[in-house]
């Protein structure tokens, strides 16, 4: 995805109107989309409506259907309809969602589902979803839904997969032309489950409903189309540094098939979308193959060596080695840099094991209980009212469910969830004359209902408790075959803290493994915009009144929580696609100098071997000239042992001769070292990584050397 910063007069433009949508003084169109029927549209788009409604907003329903479903039409009732029109066809009468009223009538926001339809003859446009933007044109906001086997992307692929025509179609193009698009995440066993209860067609139409359009395999690739879709769309405008995407340099002579597929594991591993930049000679229809080989997007070829890489917007470049690659790493790093080596192929899922692995493979062994996870991009998302909501859906189907744990932080709509729901009382633990009140794993394992709904999965337990995170609770729990939901936010991932470090300047002081992810059967997207979750901190539904607004200038700022969500989409997608990183290399092995800005090297090092489930090697090569510092090498080697890394400690006249030597000791070994800070002037030497090219290394990754520290959250909200 191509991001644009733009100049500081369009930067003021946006800032104006992003705090005039929040106030309220522009009409704008936000549009929901689902996987399939049965997510849960309507009812999403009433909920949401009687909230504007709640705070003064004058809303209307344009269209919606209730499906002679009692829960939805008391929900349209309690909102006022604009009438519909009545039009004859074939000597029946219809009713159609009257635009010409709706637009005299001029409400603040018009409620308008099924965005595909065909409008009837006698309407203004063909339509509903030019409806939509007509009545934004004039002033009026809309909130709109469809299916995304309707758009114009996806329709071909879901024709082959439901088995007949998708006739009603929606232009790409009107997505790029919301302000909003949240995506309606459900696991298709939910989806089934409505199914099978009689919520979604007539009795009759169950069974073939079940072997048609509603089969598991359909609706698990239409929730992937969906997920993928609001990925494209998610392009947050932040600064080159910040930005979601990694650049691939392909150079005429080389099989971008290889270097692509390298490229982007990497690139995946540090959680971003690749864009591939060809040079002018580059053959374009094997480039193109070639990009949609490894799912990136290919932008325009460009005279490679005129390209000015100081304006290139990605966090990390992919080049390949060679004289261009060589000039690049002996300047000023300011993004991270991946020299592929010619010739090099090796592309691999590693059998490295993590610490969770174990607990995967006893899941398979034992049958433990099935893992829920709602995972949100911030605090405020939703994601305790969807795991609540879900409880009491269950809980009217004769399921027991009880909450172990829910963390309210006052908020009243929570308070009102939880109501219904039996509780589980709470544990208290006294330690030096403090106090804490937990959540009680040994009563929850005792009382054994089928379901456990367990808030804030990152949580750290207080002094004293059986386990020192709330994440460790929950295996416990799932080993005595309980079933848990639970919620997270997708801050809180170990292996996302670099990336969002870099995105939003934050660093997130709890955290869990990246491995509590795949050990979860179903990973539920709980989706929602920079602006509404801004206007629910302003609304005092996130954060107490005190820290609303430090929280909007910093936290909660647009550019942040846009890029939040693109890493939410992406972990959710990787988690419905069961997706393992492919590693381009067997071990990473990270050259350090004894120097305390080397320390948060070994940290970045170690989250992208772990990402690529590779081993991790750490090696101080001592040079006569370099200027040495006993603590800082201490302090490197023992957060390099704390991170079960290898440590090598020697010395030698060519540390770059050596470190190859070590490197090529093993095979598909790949070293990183760390960019220089300066560009080297003659008579100054070149840099260390021009050395390690020099002296032979076919791979590279030269790694910015992060802040030391820099501010943090660890509170859920």
């Amino acid at each position: 995805m191509q991001r644009s910063a733009g100049d500081p007069e369009d930067a003021r433009k946006r800032f104006a109107q992003q705090l005039l949508r929040e106030l309220g003084d522009i009409a704008r169109l936000v549009v929901y989309v689902a996987a399939a029927p049965g997510a849960g549209k309507t009812r999403r788009l009433l909920t949401d409506a009687k909230r504007l409604a709640a705070v003064g907003k004058n809303v209307m329903i344009g269209w919606v259907e209730t499906k002679d479903r009692p829960d939805l039409e008391r929900l349209a009732a309690e909102m006022p309809s604009i009438p519909p029109r009545m039009v004859e066809v074939g000597g029946r009468h219809f009713p159609e969602f009257d635009l010409e009223a709706a637009l005299r009538i001029k409400p603040d926001v018009v409620v308008l589902d099924e965005l595909a339809h065909q409008n009837l003859p006698g309407s203004r446009n063909l339509k509903r979803w030019q409806d939509a933007l007509s009545l934004r044109e004039a002033g009026i906001s809309v909130f709109g839904a469809f299916n995304i086997a309707h758009l114009e992307t996806v329709a071909p692929t879901a024709e082959a997969l439901i088995g007949y025509p998708v006739r009603e179609i929606i232009p790409f193009s009107f997505l790029k032309e919301a302000d909003e698009v949240i995506a309606l995440d459900v696991s298709p066993e939910q989806l089934r489950a409505r199914l099978k209860s009689g919520k979604i067609v007539r009795d009759e139409d169950i069974e073939r409903a079940l072997n048609g359009a509603f089969k598991e395999t359909t609706l698990v690739m239409l929730r992937e189309l969906l997920l993928r879709t609001i990925d494209s769309l998610t392009i947050p405008t932040v600064s080159a540094a910040a930005t979601s995407s990694a650049a691939a340099i392909v150079m005429p002579g080389i099989d971008p098939f290889n270097f692509l597929r390298r490229s982007a594991a990497v690139a995946s591993a540090f959680d971003l979308a690749l864009e591939v930049i060809p040079a002018l000679q580059v053959d374009r229809n094997e480039i193109e193959r070639a990009v949609r080989d490894v799912d990136a997007e290919l932008l325009p070829a460009k005279d490679i060596g005129k390209l000015d890489f100081t304006q290139l917007r990605a966090s990390l470049v992919s080049i390949p080695a060679g004289k261009l690659a060589a000039k690049l790493v002996n300047t000023r790093v300011e993004r991270d840099i991946f020299v592929v080596g010619e010739g090099q192929t090796y592309l691999a899922e590693s059998s490295f094991s993590t610490p969770l692995s174990g607990t995967f493979g006893d899941r398979m062994r034992r049958g433990y209980g099935k893992l829920t996870v709602y995972l949100g991009a911030a605090a405020g998302s939703g994601k305790t009212m969807a795991m609540l909501d879900r409880g009491h859906q269950l809980k009217a189907e004769g399921v027991d469910v009880v909450v172990g744990f829910v963390e309210t932080h006052g908020r009243a709509e929570t308070m009102a969830m939880v109501e219904g729901l039996e509780v589980l009382p709470r544990k208290t633990i006294s330690v030096d004359g403090m106090t804490y009140t937990e959540f009680d794993r040994e009563a929850l394992i005792a009382r054994k209902p089928q379901v456990a709904l367990i808030d804030e999965l990152a949580h750290t337990n207080a002094p004293g408790s059986l386990a020192s995170k709330r994440y460790m609770d929950v295996l416990a729990i799932l080993r005595a075959g309980i079933d848990v939901m639970t919620t997270l936010n997708v801050q809180h991932l170990e292996g996302l803290s670099e990336a969002v470090y870099r995105l939003t300047g934050t660093t997130i002081r709890e955290t869990l493994p990246d491995g509590i992810l795949p050990l979860a059967d179903e990973i539920i997207l709980i989706d929602v915009t920079p602006d509404t979750l801004r206007e629910r901190l302003r609304a005092g539904k996130i954060y107490p009144a005190e820290r609303i607004e430090t929280a909007l200038a910093n936290f909660f700022r647009v550019d942040n929580l846009a890029a939040l969500r693109e890493l939410a989409i992406r972990e959710a997608l990787r988690a419905e696609t069961r997706e393992r990183i492919a590693a381009p290399f067997d071990r990473l092995l990270l050259s350090v100098v004894a120097r305390r800005e080397d320390v948060p090297l070994v940290r970045r090092a170690s989250r992208l071997a772990a990402r690529l489930e590779v081993d991790f090697t750490v090696c101080h090569i001592a040079e006569p000239k370099d200027k040495f510092d006993p603590a800082a090498l201490a302090e490197i080697e023992r957060l390099a042992r704390t991170l079960n890394a290898e440590w090598i400690d020697e010395a030698s006249k060519d540390a770059a001769v050596r470190l190859i030597e070590i490197a090529r000791a093993r095979h598909e070994t790949t070293v990183a070292i760390g960019g220089t800070k300066r560009t080297p002037r003659w008579p100054q030497p070149n840099s260390f990584a021009r050395r390690m090219l020099d002296a032979g290394a076919r791979d590279l990754i030269v790694l910015t050397r992060p802040a030391l520290e820099g501010p943090d959250i660890s509170d859920d909200g």
